[in-house]
């Protein structure tokens, strides 16, 4: 599975840099020969390098985008590439064009073998020496510019070198990124398998231990006490019953977020079918961010909790949804203008604030009630955060 990744991740980088070089030979050649065409008295070499250049390009960058698997066979594209280089150079008789052709036919070697590019790119400096000795004993004037001539043909090597090095850069980054996102799904995937066992455990699992307990009874109170076993037949069955109302509620509960959208599509969803069923508005004021999924996930559970808390004993008729985030934490506030409530110490004897306080422990936060009688309630859950960016949702569910 490594090596196959890594050769992918090969494959992609040597795919992307061959294009940058064939687009940037293309464009230096197509500009220097066109930069010619003004100065010779018979251009028609010099349109012929052009329009071989341009159609050379065209196939190959073409070719890249349809089979981007072509680069793993170096061989034949080099020995194609050389051919081009040496019909540049035989129809434009050394000129600057095949120096440009020869610089990108040693990085396109670069991208393809490697450092082992360096014995092409050999051959093409040498090659480039004897033109541009050619060069020099044939034109008047020459050695004013035997120094600019003389240092082409040493761009071979460098752009070799460069392209060699940038095509590994490129494949270590694309590697490290595939492992990255890969140990981010890793993460994600048993963080929900974590989550999922929690909530099985805490609902189902210790009613289905009950159910176990009173079936093993069962058989001796048959016998013994008739009546005992009537009863523990009842629990059974409401015990079972009970097993299954949880296990949907655990189900229900997994499905009320969406990782794929954003959470105030969440936000926005939960309180409009909790809107839709009792009939009472709620205004929304969120700030919604890239939140993990645990976060994400609670926070949906809270939230959907305190609405269903307002529905069963607070008799409002209006609630607020507000949820704020810093860089470094999130605060969801559920508040209602309904009859309020003497909120005990330490929550003791309410079992679903205790869940809710429990769900915001498990994201690193903390949950505070804040109700009095006839003052309405709000309950505020603030848990640690690290969004990677934020945008604004405003609304009321009529």
């Amino acid at each position: 599975m490594t090596t196959t990744a890594g050769h992918l991740d090969r494959v992609v980088a040597r795919a992307a840099v061959a294009r940058a070089v064939l687009l940037g030979r293309a464009a230096a050649t197509l500009a220097v020969a066109g930069g010619g065409l003004r100065l010779r008295a018979q251009p028609a070499s010099l349109i012929v390098v052009l329009l071989l250049v341009l159609l050379t390009a065209v196939v190959a960058l073409v070719t890249l985008s349809r089979n981007p698997h072509v680069v793993t066979h170096p061989l034949p594209i080099l020995a194609a590439d050389a051919t081009i280089v040496m019909v540049v150079l035989g129809v434009g008789d050394g000129d600057v064009a095949f120096f440009c052709s020869a610089a990108g036919a040693s990085a396109l070697a670069g991208v393809l073998v490697g450092f082992w590019a360096l014995l092409p790119a050999a051959c093409y400096a040498g090659l480039g020496y004897l033109v541009a000795a050619h060069l020099l004993a044939s034109t008047p004037g020459a050695p004013s510019l035997a120094g600019f001539v003389l240092a082409f043909p040493i761009i071979n090597v460098l752009t070799a070198v460069g392209a060699a090095v940038a095509t590994a850069a490129l494949a270590a980054h694309v590697d490290l990124s595939v492992k990255l996102v890969a140990s981010a799904q890793r993460t994600a995937a048993a963080a929900e398998r974590a989550r999922l066992a929690r909530e099985l455990h805490d609902s189902v699992t210790k009613t289905l231990r009950g159910v176990s307990f009173a079936a093993l009874a069962l058989p001796t109170s048959l016998r013994r006490q008739p009546a005992l076993a009537e009863q523990l037949a009842a629990t059974v069955s409401a015990g079972a019953t009970a097993a299954v109302r949880q296990a949907k509620e655990v189900l229900e509960g997994l499905r009320l977020d969406n990782p794929d959208h954003e959470f105030a599509t969440t936000v926005d969803r939960i309180c409009r079918r909790w809107t839709e069923r009792e009939g009472i508005p709620v205004h929304m004021t969120v700030a919604t961010a890239d939140l993990p999924l645990d976060l994400r996930y609670e926070l949906a559970q809270i939230l959907h909790e305190s609405l269903e808390n307002i529905a069963r004993h607070a008799r409002a008729s209006s609630v607020t949804v507000e949820l704020a985030h810093t860089r470094a934490s999130v605060r969801l506030r559920v508040t209602d203008n309904g009859a309020g409530f003497r909120v005990p110490a330490e929550l003791s004897g309410c079992f679903g604030l205790i869940g809710m306080a429990e769900r915001a422990a498990a994201v690193r936060g903390t949950l505070r009630v804040i109700s009095a009688p006839g003052a309405g309630t709000t309950v505020e859950t603030v848990a640690a955060n690290s969004p990677l960016k934020a945008a604004a949702y405003a609304g009321t569910l009529p």
